[in-house]
């Protein structure tokens, strides 16, 4: 006779699920490395700097090669900032691509180092097509200024005027391929906008770590103080200023200019004011991206004041793909 036990059926057993565990993305690795959602602002620059000493987007070669030039030393710069920061990176942000193993070191140098020379040449070919020096000779000193804020100054106090430097020269790279000499005026934007960085690189030198309320209100003013340059710049307006760069749109608008900068201001600073008031990381690195963004914010509200609202609004969008990105990736 057979036991009920053995009549029985056997026990079903759910079925053994396998996690698929994806690998890591090497494009998403490399999109970090770069900080691609902040190139836009580099674009912005150059387009900007053009634009203020054209009448229009033309002749393209040289703008094609300016915007070139701009966004492979750009790259360059954040590919090596993330390769000498490495063992910092590897105690405060484990997570970024060289100290998580995603992105070898070797791989980043040769990376960092090939975009600057692809930079460089850029620039030289941009001075042969204009057969004007300029372009070459920014070119190859936003290169090594790049390579020693990286190598030497960062964590130095010096580190934020470097970096501000480089700015400075992003806007005068754009602005090379200009017919007639520069003025005072186009100094006082491309200062403008470099000031503004070097209080924004100081700004986040702690983001990492919780920050000192007066070092990020003193950060803030040099910001601000920034953008007054970037306000004040149809001051400057010469009567030997070349036509082409004369601020017509900025100086008709008269008192409205001055307003309309004021609310730029108060766009700005309300969330590094945020920061300041509670000076967490997440507040600070959020106070950092929304200034950076901002950056075509203030190439746009420039190109406004000398060529009207077309071409303004045509650098506002490049706010749309550094948003898109920065929804994929960091760009602080």
């Amino acid at each position: 006779m057979t036991s009920s036990t053995e009549m029985s059926p056997p026990e079903e057993r759910p079925p053994r699920i396998v996690e698929r565990v994806e690998p890591p993305s090497r494009l998403r690795a490399i999109v970090q490395l770069l900080r691609l959602p902040n190139l836009f602002t580099a674009v912005a620059d150059v387009a900007m700097g053009f634009l203020f000493t054209h009448a229009e987007a033309q002749p393209w070669p040289p703008l094609a090669l300016l915007l070139a030039t701009s966004c492979c030393l750009y790259l360059a710069g954040m590919v090596l900032n993330d390769l000498f920061d490495r063992e910092i990176d590897a105690v405060e942000r484990p997570g970024r691509p060289i100290p998580s193993g995603r992105i070898s070191a070797s791989f980043a140098r040769r990376l960092g180092f090939a975009l600057l020379a692809a930079g460089v040449a850029a620039g030289v070919l941009a001075s042969v097509v204009t057969r004007e020096g300029r372009s070459a000779a920014i070119a190859v000193t936003l290169a090594a200024t790049i390579v020693f804020y990286n190598r030497v100054l960062k964590h130095t106090p010096l580190g934020p005027v470097a970096m501000g430097a480089c700015r400075m020269l992003n806007v005068l790279l754009g602005m090379s391929a200009a017919f007639d000499g520069w003025r005072a005026i186009h100094y006082i934007v491309a200062a403008g906008m470099g000031v503004y960085i070097a209080g924004v690189t100081w700004f986040a030198r702690t983001e990492a770590g919780e920050s000192h309320r007066g070092m990020l209100a003193a950060a803030l003013a040099v910001i601000l103080s920034g953008v007054g340059l970037l306000a004040a710049f149809p001051r400057w307006a010469a009567p030997d200023l070349p036509q082409v760069s004369w601020p017509s749109y900025a100086l008709r608008a008269g008192d409205r200019w001055h307003l309309f900068w004021g609310m730029m201001a108060v766009l700005i600073g309300w969330r590094a004011l945020r920061a300041i008031i509670d000076p967490l990381p997440v507040n600070v690195q959020g106070a950092v991206k929304h200034c950076l963004i901002s950056l075509i914010l203030l190439d746009a509200a420039v190109c406004l004041g000398v060529r009207g609202p077309l071409y303004g609004m045509a650098i506002v969008l490049l706010v749309l793909p550094t948003m898109a990105l920065g929804r994929w990736s960091y760009s602080t």
